[in-house]
């Protein structure tokens, strides 16, 4: 994280976690909690970092090697992507945003690195520059008058989901129907979270998190590098794979198990009493063989508890334990019922 972003947060009083750049809350965990529910927040978006795409072949190098349909991508639009080994596993997931000639990836921040440094040994001799947007500030809004306080910022409204709109200091990326992702520059960045913070409450990342998972935001992490096949996340169900372009890395295995009919693992909703983090396994008393899903997002719930996203083997969800088959129970809920 930029240290002159770190030091306004801080004036603003964030909190930030011990061990990572994530900020927390800004004094009042349980009461952002119960905002996100009901009312607009505003959060320093600190999991999550820019890649920014340019070049001549820009569009060509990212269609083969992401697992959606880039060449189709139109300029002020947005989908969801993954980046897979040769063995079908997503080694990263994105929302790519163009702008223009520009493709900007949106990803863990955890991966951001490790990720561009990977993807720039596939450039080879192709004309296409990719480099860590660090000078670009991440800031979430979502709630019920989230587009009335992005207007009232002077910043550009996309024009429905997944799209997005360039403004003078600032690009917005819609999510989904009520979560925005401004994407500013530095300078500007602390300019905008006082005009944001005139309608929006200030909430740490928790709150973003409770949101991807009522949302069904999937998003691959450190924690859960190389764990799914996209269908596992059910990102064919988002428009994050297409099954009519050419070849990208693992495509043949993604390929297969969409066709074979041979996804045994799909996205479910978890909610139970005890704290749950990305990449805790979960097992299943029926299960005696091996694990029966991975946690992908977690995050404390408005309601009380801990709720969380994960990729679940689906004949084992109805008897689900966290940790061991002698677990704390968690309940869960398909994101997507067949």
């Amino acid at each position: 994280m930029n240290p002159h972003w770190r030091s306004f947060l801080e004036s603003a009083e964030a909190n930030f976690a011990a061990d990572a750049a994530d900020v927390l809350d800004f004094g009042d965990a349980a009461g952002e909690l119960q905002a996100a529910g009901r009312q607009t927040v505003l959060v320093p978006l600190t999991h999550l970092a820019l890649i920014a795409a340019s070049g001549e072949d820009c569009k060509s190098f990212l269609h083969s090697q992401l697992t959606s349909d880039v060449n189709h991508l139109a300029p002020a639009q947005a989908q969801h992507a993954g980046w897979c080994t040769a063995k079908g596993r997503m080694q990263a997931s994105f929302v790519v945003a163009r702008s223009g000639d520009v493709y900007r990836l949106l990803v863990a921040a955890d991966l951001a690195e490790a990720t561009q440094k990977r993807l720039q040994m596939f450039v080879l001799r192709a004309k296409v520059k990719l480099s860590a947007e660090t000078e670009r500030v991440l800031l979430g809004v979502a709630g019920p008058q989230a587009a009335e306080a992005l207007a009232d910022a002077g910043l550009p409204l996309p024009a429905a989901p997944l799209a997005v709109a360039d403004g003078d200091t600032a690009s917005v990326l819609q999510l989904d129907a009520e979560r925005y992702v401004v994407m500013a520059g530095l300078d500007a960045a602390p300019g905008l979270w006082q005009k944001l913070g005139v309608k929006a409450r200030p909430a740490g990342v928790p709150v973003w998190r409770w949101l991807d998972v009522h949302h069904a935001f999937p998003l691959v992490t450190l924690a859960t590098k190389e764990e799914f096949v996209p269908q596992m996340a059910d990102f064919e169900k988002i428009g994050g794979v297409s099954f009519h372009k050419g070849c990208y890395p693992g495509q043949e295995i993604v390929a297969r198990t969409q066709y074979l009919g041979k996804v045994k693992r799909h996205l479910y909703r978890l909610s139970g009493e005890v704290p749950l983090a990305a990449g805790d396994e979960l097992y299943s008393p029926d299960n005696l063989e091996q694990a029966a899903g991975k946690v992908m997002t977690a995050a404390p719930s408005p309601a009380g508890g801990f709720v969380a996203l994960a990729v679940v083997q689906s004949n084992y969800a109805g008897n689900l334990r966290l940790g061991a088959r002698d677990g704390a129970v968690v309940l869960a809920s398909a994101v997507n019922p067949a």
